[in-house]
């Protein structure tokens, strides 16, 4: 990306070159499975995700994520450990999840840029899932992980990849710039080929960390979601990672499946990727 007390039923990534696991909420009905490979550049594995349901205030939450991170792996294993606490924490939750995740989002970028001396100067784009009571579903992010969801087996990207380019007029407003060099795609300031993410603290005044959200009920229509890194969707369409999902009724099985398919295809960066199967 660079051209240089309630954790029940949770699982956490591993420090390896692959980590897989699954798991499914408290009676059964949804489950999910996740994997994570690490790409072909000689650094260490920069991908991070949480997959867990946890019972809140009588409700049940489903948290999935993916941080992909940049320059290191510190600021996503600080997001893992940290945003969706973060999230649960702000006081209008229940009454205003769009506007308590956003203010996290924020509140979890100062604490990172705080920490610049222990957690470095790289950074992480975000996806983040919460499911509530397997009804309704609100998405965040920052950066190129995506979100995808299959309705009646339609792939429905419900993310926005932020790329450079697209934010090309808001980054210069700040005094950045947007190259092509070195390398050969789109860079703010000829470094980072995301226009928003968490960290980055030498890139901090040209770049952005406030994600967007969306919310979707989840109906009967509504089957399967997809959260992964650039890893994947650089090599693979998301009608195509639908596809591949539905076909495989075992999400652990999906998982792996599109993380061995994106490497057959040569994706070069960390693969990682969370399923989640609304209906067993």
């Amino acid at each position: 990306m660079y051209s240089l007390s309630w954790l029940s039923h949770s699982h956490v990534s591993a420090r390896s070159s692959t980590s897989t696991g699954k798991g499914k909420n408290y009676e059964g009905s949804m489950k999910y499975g996740f994997a994570l490979v690490k790409g072909r550049a000689n650094h260490p594995m920069e991908d991070y995700h949480v997959a867990k349901f946890v019972q809140i205030q009588e409700k049940e939450l489903g948290l999935f994520a993916i941080y992909d991170g940049h320059l290191g792996d510190r600021v996503p294993a600080y997001l893992q450990k940290n945003l969706f606490s973060n999230i649960l924490k702000e006081d209008k939750f229940w009454d205003d999840p769009a506007a308590s995740i956003s203010k996290a989002y924020k509140s979890t970028d100062r604490a990172i840029l705080s920490h610049s001396s222990d957690l470095g100067h790289g950074g992480s784009t975000a996806v983040t899932a919460i499911l509530i009571n397997g009804q309704r579903l609100w998405i965040a992010n920052v950066g190129d992980s995506r979100a995808v969801l299959s309705r009646k087996g339609q792939a429905v990207q419900v993310t926005v990849d932020h790329e450079p380019n697209t934010e090309r007029g808001i980054i210069e407003n700040k005094g950045g710039f947007v190259s092509n060099l070195p390398g050969d795609v789109p860079r703010v300031n000829g470094q980072l080929a995301v226009a928003r993410a968490f960290g980055d603290k030498s890139l901090k005044l040209h770049l952005r960390s406030d994600p967007d959200v969306q919310s979707n009920d989840i109906d009967i229509d509504t089957d399967i979601l997809i959260l992964a890194s650039d890893g994947l969707w650089k090599v693979m369409p998301n009608q195509e990672a639908v596809d591949i999902a539905r076909r495989i009724r075992d999400p652990l099985k999906a998982a792996k499946q599109l993380a061995a398919e994106a490497l057959k295809r040569e994706s070069k960066d960390d693969i990682s990727c969370v399923v989640v199967r609304f209906r067993c």
